[in-house]
């Protein structure tokens, strides 16, 4: 698997026939079947009676899939596709491709996986402190998807989403706390710092962000027309 995924990278990617949309969106899609599972993993993790407990713990995992559905599409997802079917140079767009999707979606999917586990484990005893795989699961898991969405960000248009990274470093600071409190209170944690971290990106891009959805103006390091025909993007 190692040698297969390396490959592009040790042997170059300018042989690439690639469709910059048709391949954004396929990694989308891809994004969106782990967040799916990780919902099916909730109700798999209910073992005992149904309990207001097991409710709360049902309603916070589906909020943390929502948190982290959101960061990716709300703005990453159309951002990042405009912006890598806006390179015209073949090689230069084949590299970004196989940076940003082939590789660092490899962190996103990883993230939900690990974050649907905890979340499995919560559900099963919500009362008791997650053990140590499950907890770092859960608070590792939310911190490397985040740290992966700073890392896309920062492949796209070299810019640091330190939103972000604070929430992702927030997260992965809170695994010790995640040892110690019941699993629900635990969850519950990781599920306001996403929250949050939502709240303040989407009040930050303000009306940019509704351009930006639209069509109306440039995404970050989207070339336009005239761009492509006089040199690099500033």
């Amino acid at each position: 698997l190692s040698l297969d995924a390396a490959g592009p990278y040790f042997f170059g990617a300018e042989g690439w026939k690639l469709a910059p949309e048709h391949f954004a969106e396929r990694h989308g899609l891809i994004v969106i079947v782990a967040l799916g599972e990780s919902i099916v993993a909730i109700g798999a993790g209910v073992e005992t009676a149904v309990t207001i407990g097991v409710i709360a713990a049902a309603i916070v995992g589906v909020g943390i899939a929502a948190t982290q559905w959101w960061i990716y599409f709300d703005l990453s997802q159309i951002a990042s596709a405009r912006r890598l079917a806006s390179i015209e140079d073949t090689r230069e767009r084949n590299e970004l491709a196989r940076d940003s999707y082939s590789y660092i979606h490899f962190l996103l999917v990883a993230g939900i996986v690990l974050v649907a586990l905890g979340m499995k484990k919560t559900i099963g005893d919500v009362g008791e402190p997650l053990k140590v795989v499950p907890a770092f699961a859960l608070a590792g898991g939310a911190a490397l998807y985040l740290l992966g969405l700073v890392a896309f960000r920062w492949r796209h248009i070299r810019n640091l989403a330190h939103r972000r990274a604070i929430a992702g470093g927030l997260c992965l600071a809170f695994f010790p706390a995640a040892l110690e409190l019941p699993a629900l209170v635990s969850a519950t944690v990781i599920f306001l710092i996403m929250t949050v971290m939502v709240i303040l990106d989407t009040r930050a891009y303000g009306e940019r962000r509704y351009q930006l959805r639209h069509g109306l103006m440039a995404a970050p390091g989207e070339r336009t027309a005239e761009q492509a025909t006089t040199g690099p993007a500033g």
